[in-house]
């Protein structure tokens, strides 16, 4: 098995069609073909099915793909480490995060990065926390901010950097006895607070969802959506526009005046506090795969994060609603 016909096969693959991914890889189309019959023969199992032309993955196929990305990636990876140690000044950092961290945290931390790398790629891949530890498992991230606690067993070290606090997000100049998506003006809100209220809701493959929707079920009742599927941005402005109410990280309501943020309680918490305190709040982690070192330039990217958030947390000068959970 050699590493071009497994990326022969995950080109065609990809784009389902044997003359197109020989373009995108600017190889012959007959010499492409001849390769995936020779990794065909080898694994002594058909890859594709051909049948009038279409073609799709047979159960072998499906069953080589993830394992033919992640072993491209790796590849990908000990280059790349290998031209660091020649002294050619030159690598590649692929993060994960979450888009509340994208939009309040994460752009200081790479310029500061890039000042002190300027030749070192940054590839940032923003998602859910469940999207992200399903490409850092698949060695498409070198490290990723995912949210704790993970789901499933994955082979990941994590190190808990951050809390990041939630509130109920609302139209905020809605009237609260003439909108249905205006919220009680209260110093904070219960789960049962969102019971038959219209819900703008993320799309699967983020955390902040299925924490939104366990958190009302355990309420007992079933959340009531309005719009769902959105990401960050979109949830948002269809909240701005009073579609609904979101749940949403804290941070991501600065420099957005249209939006009023409620702290959000679970009732054992607001008993435990006296109805007081800053609310529900999840653990950001900083996560790369186990069975993988990290390159130079993964590693510096990690000691340049941990370095800011020590430093911005002793000066208290991280985003509203975020706490860092590293210490000198």
């Amino acid at each position: 098995m050699q590493l071009q016909q497994l990326a022969y096969f995950v080109a065609v693959a990809e784009v389902r069609h044997f003359t197109q991914a020989a373009e995108l890889l600017r190889v012959a189309q007959p010499s492409l073909s001849k390769q995936i019959r020779a990794l065909e023969t080898e694994l002594n199992a058909p890859l594709f099915s051909r049948a009038r032309g279409n073609i799709t993955l047979t159960p072998a196929g499906e069953a080589l793909l993830p394992l033919a990305k992640r072993i491209l990636a790796d590849v990908d990876t000990a280059r790349l480490e290998v031209q660091e140690l020649t002294g050619l000044r030159r690598g590649r950092v692929r993060l994960g995060a979450t888009p509340s961290l994208c939009a309040g945290l994460l752009a200081d931390v790479l310029r500061r990065f890039h000042d002190a790398y300027p030749g070192i790629q940054l590839l940032v891949e923003e998602g859910g926390s469940r999207d992200l530890v399903k490409e850092l498992t698949r060695g498409s991230l070198d490290l990723a901010l995912v949210i704790l606690p993970l789901h499933g067993d994955p082979p990941l070290d994590t190190a808990p950097i951050l809390r990041e606090y939630l509130v109920v997000a609302s139209p905020a100049g809605a009237d609260e006895g003439g909108s249905r998506t205006a919220m009680p003006r209260r110093s904070y809100l219960r789960i049962e607070d969102l019971r038959n209220r219209p819900l703008v809701m993320f799309r699967s493959g983020y955390d902040l969802r299925e924490a939104t929707i366990s958190a009302c079920r355990a309420a007992g009742f079933e959340p009531r959506f309005a719009v769902e599927g959105g990401e960050m941005d979109a949830v948002l402005r269809f909240v701005e526009a009073g579609l609904g109410i979101a749940v949403v990280p804290s941070m991501v309501l600065a420099g957005r005046p249209g939006l009023r943020g409620t702290p959000l309680v679970l009732p054992d918490e607001e008993a435990r506090r006296g109805h007081h305190g800053p609310g529900l709040l999840r653990t950001i982690a900083l996560a790369h795969r186990k069975d993988v070192d990290l390159t130079h330039a993964a590693r510096a990217f990690q000691d340049l994060l941990m370095t800011f958030l020590l430093e911005a947390g002793a000066a208290q000068s991280l985003p509203a609603g975020v706490e860092s959970l590293l210490h000198a």
